[in-house]
C-alpha cells in the first residue's frame, strides 16, 4: 500500500510524464500529413488556373491535343483578344461600380454597426435580430421586385435613362443600404472596444460621429479591410446583376464583356484567346487578395483591438 507521502511525491512527477511533448518522430509524421492534405487541396484550385494559363498560350493547331505544355508560347493571343469590343470601357465600368460598391458598403455597414454595437435606444436589440433575419432570404427571391421597383424608379436623366435600368445606380445604390453579415462581422468586432475609449472622447466634446469616425475605425481596420477586399471582389466577379440591368454595350462591365466575346464566336469561341481575356479580367482580383491577404486573415480571426 502507498502512503500519503508517497502519493504527493508521485503525483507531480506523473503530471511531469503526461505533460512531455510528443516523440519528434510523431509529430513529424503528423506535420507531413498535414502538408499532404494542404498540398491536394491547393492543387484543386491551382490546376484549373494553369490549364487556363496553359490553354491562353497554345496556337489554335494545340487546342485540342491534350498536351498541358504548348510547343511555342503564344503571346500574341492576349493582343489579338482584347482587339475585339470595347474593352477598355468595359474596365472602366467595373472600376466605377466596384469601387462606388466597396465605398457604399464601408459607409452604411459601419454606421448600422456602430448604432447596434455603441449605443442606447428602444427597439435595439429587436431591430438587430430582424436585421439577422433578413440573412436568411435568398437573393433570388427578391430579384423580381427589385426589378420591378428599379424599373419604375426614375432616373432623372442619369445616363440618358427614364428609369434606373440600364444604369449604375441598382448596381450601386444597394451597397449604400447596409449587408446583413457585414453589420453583423462589425458589430460583433466593435462590442470588443472597451467603452472607456467612447467616454473618453465624449468627455473631450466629440460627437458619436466623431468617435465613430477617430475613435471606433481605427481600432476595427482589419474587418473593414476584410470586408472591402470581400465586396471588391464579388462587384469585379458579378454577372447576374448586370446582366439583368445593363442592356446597352457601352455600360458592359467585364463579365458581361466576356459573354459577349464567347457568343460572337457563334458557339465555338477560340478557347486560346478566350482564356487569355478570362485571366486578365481575373488578374485584378487575384493581386489585390495577395496584397492584402494579412489583412484578409486578420479581419477573420482578430478581435476588435486589432490582436497586436
Amino acid at each position: 500500500m502507498t502512503t500519503a507521502l508517497e502519493k504527493q511525491v508521485s503525483a507531480p512527477l506523473a503530471r511531469e510524464h503526461e505533460q512531455q511533448p510528443a516523440p519528434r518522430g510523431r509529430l513529424a509524421g503528423v506535420d507531413l500529413a498535414a502538408w499532404l492534405v494542404l498540398a491536394s487541396i491547393s492543387a484543386l484550385f491551382l490546376v484549373p488556373f494553369l490549364w487556363m494559363l496553359s490553354t491562353s498560350l497554345k496556337d489554335f493547331s494545340e487546342l485540342f491535343n491534350n498536351r498541358w505544355l504548348p510547343t511555342r508560347l503564344a503571346w500574341e493571343n492576349y493582343a489579338q483578344a482584347f482587339s475585339f469590343g470595347q474593352w477598355p470601357r468595359w474596365a472602366l465600368n467595373t472600376v466605377v461600380i466596384a469601387l462606388a460598391s466597396v465605398l457604399g458598403t464601408l459607409l452604411s455597414t459601419s454606421l448600422v454597426a456602430y448604432a447596434f454595437a455603441r449605443l442606447r435606444w428602444p427597439g435595439r436589440d429587436w431591430l438587430f435580430g430582424l436585421v439577422l433575419a433578413t440573412m436568411m432570404l435568398p437573393g433570388i427571391v427578391t430579384l423580381i421586385p427589385q426589378y420591378i421597383l428599379f424599373s419604375k424608379l426614375p432616373a432623372f436623366g442619369f445616363q440618358g435613362s427614364d428609369t434606373w435600368v440600364n444604369t449604375f445606380l441598382p448596381l450601386v445604390v444597394p451597397s449604400f443600404a447596409g449587408d446583413a453579415f457585414y453589420i453583423f462581422l462589425l458589430r460583433q468586432f466593435m462590442r470588443t472596444i472597451p467603452l472607456d475609449l467612447s467616454e473618453a472622447a465624449r468627455i473631450d466634446g466629440a460627437s458619436e460621429l466623431r468617435t465613430w469616425w477617430s475613435v471606433v475605425l481605427p481600432l476595427v481596420r482589419p474587418a473593414l479591410a476584410y470586408i472591402a477586399i470581400t465586396k471588391f471582389q464579388y462587384a469585379w466577379e458579378d454577372f447576374m446583376g448586370p446582366l439583368i440591368y445593363l442592356q446597352r454595350e457601352n455600360l458592359y462591365t467585364l463579365q458581361l464583356g466576356l459573354r459577349q466575346f464567347e457568343a460572337a464566336a457563334g458557339g465555338a469561341p477560340a478557347w486560346n484567346w478566350l482564356m487569355a481575356a478570362s485571366l486578365v479580367v481575373m488578374l485584378p482580383v487575384i493581386v489585390i487578395f495577395l496584397l492584402f491577404q494579412r489583412y484578409f486573415i486578420e479581419g477573420v480571426t482578430l478581435s476588435g483591438m486589432g490582436g497586436r
